[in-house]
């Protein structure tokens, strides 16, 4: 599975290194999940922890079989930090 940046995209990135939003995605750990977007545009958004362990939300739309255009990143709020580690340990 391939990620590609769109410049728009890595510019926006506030707060948020390039190499977590990485580390996010190629995780063991990932939570996909569907999403909507600005304007209705049907997204997926996976949920996950960088090495250092903080919490991001990486926004992708698919954009052939195998390659997803990485839209955006944000941290986790603290509802959505616990509704993600209630998922992380939900087979404990």
């Amino acid at each position: 599975m391939g990620y590609n940046w769109p410049e728009w995209a890595l510019l926006s990135l506030i707060g948020i290194d390039p190499r977590e939003v990485q580390q996010v995605l190629t995780g063991v750990r990932r939570w996909p999940r569907r999403a909507r977007g600005p304007g209705g545009l049907a997204v997926l958004t996976v949920w996950g922890r960088t090495d250092a362990g903080r919490p991001l939300i990486v926004a992708l739309r698919r954009t052939e079989d195998w390659q997803w255009d990485i839209l955006g990143a944000v941290a986790m709020t603290d509802t959505q930090v616990a509704e993600f580690e209630r998922w992380e340990h939900a087979d404990d």
